[in-house]
């Protein structure tokens, strides 16, 4: 009995970790298109007035158009002309207008264009003597030093922000989820960041 109960239970566990990935992403998905189409609704209006077709196929059309548009200023602004006219209207317009600077420093780091902040993990001297600190480099500088965020176990979204020399930066070979699973861990799985400290 206890044989076939452990059967049905990894079974229905199996199947939930098939099942439920997929569905929360097509809800996402939808959840999306359904943004979108909400948004581009005047366009979409336009064409089914214009040339009939159903709301679907002209939603498909109003998207292909903006990603058509989108292609064409991309080509623009590679020119001399149109970095010059871009450069010139984001510096006098755009970041004058509150939360731009914000809004595109996020797009870029979600399409990849953008180095992400927690992309090299070091072990650190804060404070100049042997003591070592998980941290995740954040930005380099000319001079040779850095800025790393030090996250606080067991929550790895608080910490601190240091400005360091680079001689007490030691950045190792460790992917970015190792790291943070040992801070979230308190500590737990940091031999793997100790071994690459010491065969760096």
């Amino acid at each position: 009995m206890g044989k076939i109960k452990t059967f049905v239970t990894t079974a229905i566990l199996g199947g939930l970790i098939v099942i439920l990935p997929a569905t929360i992403l097509a809800i996402v998905l939808n959840w999306v298109f359904q943004a979108v189409t909400s948004m581009i609704q005047p366009f979409t209006n336009l064409v089914v007035k214009g040339f009939g077709f159903p709301e679907i196929i002209s939603d498909l059309i109003v998207i292909l158009l903006i990603i058509f548009m989108c292609f064409l200023v991309g080509i623009v602004v590679k020119t001399k002309l149109g970095t010059w006219f871009f450069h010139f209207i984001e510096e006098k317009i755009l970041k004058v207008a509150p939360g731009y600077t914000l809004i595109k420093e996020t797009i870029l780091q979600f399409l990849g264009n953008k180095k992400p902040p927690f992309s090299s993990v070091a072990l650190v001297q804060m404070y100049g003597n042997d003591t070592l600190f998980t941290a995740f480099i954040t930005d380099s500088h000319d001079d040779g030093s850095y800025t790393v965020f030090v996250p606080t176990g067991p929550n790895p979204t608080s910490g601190y922000i240091c400005h360091l020399k680079g001689k007490y930066v030691h950045e190792i070979n460790v992917k970015v989820d190792v790291a943070m699973r040992s801070v979230i861990g308190c500590g737990s799985g940091s031999s793997k960041l100790i071994e690459a400290y010491k065969n760096r």
